[in-house]
């Protein structure tokens, strides 16, 4: 993957819904942690963003050659800002969400945060970046979330200690996960973010920072399971939801709309169900089927959407007349 030229926009949308897919997996990983390694969430989450780090400093040392630095202090500056409010955000929204299950439940925390997080960023790309959905793509949004809603909400309810305090700590993990959606998409297009593997470096380094105090208070090593066990899905955690899935996620956001990588990114929570039927022995209720199949169709509509309308615009493009050449323009559009 280049980081210096954006990808089509298929091939955007592809990465998210690897990126997607990849979030999934490693949901299942994180709750086999938990019931095996005595380590909490903030603790995995710590030790995830920690070998984000590792990897993702190793690729941005292999990959660095042939890339040129920022001639600007300015253009520093503003990586720099973006770099740091990334690494909070990615530390906010994900603490609030294992804070908002612990307090509401894992239905209402996952349909809150993920339900909430198009809408957020739909709103957002509006007033940031002039992005449209219109009214097919509405529709396609809203049908997304009720399969949402189908698919979580299909389990048996659980108990909610503080329902009120989880709802709030799952709006807050949504505003975070549409802030550095919002952050990354408007940098990517404006092409000053040095890069999606750059990017989910300096995010994660600083979000490892800002878990560490809590990671201590929880417990930061494991007290339990087979080490070998532990530290392969530590690794994998790392990997592949972490190091890989936000360097394409990123990528992507270069070319797709946020709204439309948000409803991509709803692929995850299909992905994870799969997986605890498969890996973990669970089943999966009617509603949660039909809500499966409802959300992937919504997400192969956005998806189809987004590149026909990237069709139409490249075509509309080609199709302009050139300036006159003695203007002494060069005929850009």
């Amino acid at each position: 993957m280049n980081s210096s030229v954006p990808p089509s926009v298929g091939r955007g949308v592809f990465y998210v819904c690897v990126a997607a897919v990849a979030w999934g997996t490693g949901g299942a990983a994180a709750a086999v942690l938990y019931d095996t390694s005595g380590l909490g969430p903030v603790a995995v989450s710590f030790w995830r963003f920690a070998g984000g780090v590792v990897l993702l400093g190793a690729g941005h040392l292999l990959f660095r050659r042939g890339t040129g630095r920022s001639t600007g202090d300015a253009t520093g500056r503003t990586r720099w800002r973006r770099v740091v409010t990334t690494g909070v955000g990615l530390a906010v929204y994900q603490t609030a969400y294992f804070a908002a299950v612990g307090y509401a439940g894992l239905a209402v925390a996952t349909v809150v945060t993920l339900g909430s997080g198009p809408v957020l960023i739909a709103l957002g790309s509006r007033v940031t970046t002039g992005e449209r959905l219109g009214r097919a793509g509405a529709v396609t949004v809203a049908t997304a979330l009720a399969g949402l809603v189908l698919l979580v909400g299909g389990g048996s309810p659980a108990a909610a200690p503080q329902p009120a305090l989880g709802l709030a700590c799952a709006l807050l993990s949504a505003g975070g996960y549409a802030g550095v959606t919002l952050l990354n998409r408007r940098t990517s297009r404006a092409g000053d973010g040095g890069g999606p593997r750059a990017t989910a470096l300096g995010g994660f380094a600083v979000g490892m920072l800002c878990l560490l105090p809590p990671a201590l208070l929880e417990g930061l090593l494991p007290t339990s399971g087979d080490a070998g066990q532990v530290l392969g899905l530590l690794a994998y955690l790392g990997m592949v939801p972490t190091a890989v899935a936000y360097s394409l996620f990123f990528a992507g956001l270069a070319t797709v709309r946020a709204t439309t990588a948000s409803v991509v990114a709803l692929i995850e929570p299909v992905t994870a169900a799969v997986v605890a039927v498969l890996l973990l022995g669970e089943r999966l209720t009617v509603p949660a089927v039909a809500g499966s199949v409802v959300l992937l169709g919504a997400v192969v509509a956005l998806a189809l959407g987004e590149r026909r309308e990237a069709r139409g615009t490249t075509g509309a493009g080609r199709g302009r007349r050139p300036a006159p050449t003695h203007s002494g323009g060069a005929g850009r559009s």
